[in-house]
């Protein structure tokens, strides 16, 4: 049984350009997750527009090509609405496709997944940016991404022209019970260390106390920092 539970929130922001959604084809679920660019202008339209577009995608196509055409659907949707109002939109995105035998996912930009098993972390997404490039050179520490005064500069994003598709696709692993999933803003994960999240996960009875247990966190050590808007979804297989 796959179950779940979603959050977005404002922070201290004058509006809230994230959006989640999450549907259910025949037991094939997908779980979507944007963060639109405040600085480009028009970034809640921009992660709303991809994250509908994905879910309209998924209702009518599961297969192991689905996640690409997502991406790609959801690429085009954006670029022509930017045609038509005449402003730059951009926004992150990460998708999760999930049944009781598979899961898969992909991402773009900066927003994460984080996959734990047995309630530790196995694997996470890369961020497309100027600190995890600088991460994975050796020129910083992990951490350190968190806080860095690059931290905003995204190297890869929806809403860009793209000469190749710039999303990029996990190859997927076996769904099991010990199995859950974690997609989150940087409002989100920036304000809560990965031993936490084990912690709260360990506690935890269902997704929706996992949930409340890292949003304490997440407001206790962004109190007073202007927070950004911030967004998970929690996923138990």
């Amino acid at each position: 049984m796959i179950i779940y539970a979603s959050l977005s929130k404002i922070g201290d922001r004058m509006k809230n350009e994230d959006s989640v959604d999450v549907i259910n084809n025949e037991g094939n679920y997908l779980f979507a997750l944007a963060d639109g660019l405040g600085g480009h202008g028009g970034g809640d339209i921009a992660s709303s527009i991809v994250v509908s577009k994905a879910l309209e995608v998924f209702k009518t196509e599961v297969n192991k090509n689905c996640l690409e055409k997502c991406f790609t659907e959801a690429q085009n949707a954006l670029m022509a609405e930017q045609q038509q109002r005449n402003i730059d939109m951009k926004t992150t995105l990460v998708l999760l496709s999930l049944n009781i035998w598979r899961a898969d996912w992909g991402h773009i930009g900066d927003s994460r997944l984080y996959v734990f098993e047995n309630n530790e972390i196995v694997d996470r997404t890369s961020d497309h940016s100027v600190p995890q490039m600088l991460a994975l050179t050796g020129e910083i520490r992990e951490r350190d991404i968190r806080f860095h005064p690059d931290r905003n500069r995204l190297l890869r994003v929806m809403g860009t022209e793209w000469d190749t598709a710039k999303f990029e696709l996990s190859n997927g692993h076996e769904s099991t019970p010990d199995t859950s999933y974690l997609l989150c803003t940087d409002g989100f994960w920036e304000l809560i260390e990965e031993k936490e999240m084990c912690r709260c996960l360990k506690d935890a009875i269902n997704p929706k106390e996992w949930l409340a247990c890292m949003e304490k966190k997440v407001l206790k050590k962004g109190r007073g920092k202007n927070m950004d808007n911030y967004s998970a979804i929690a996923v138990w297989r």
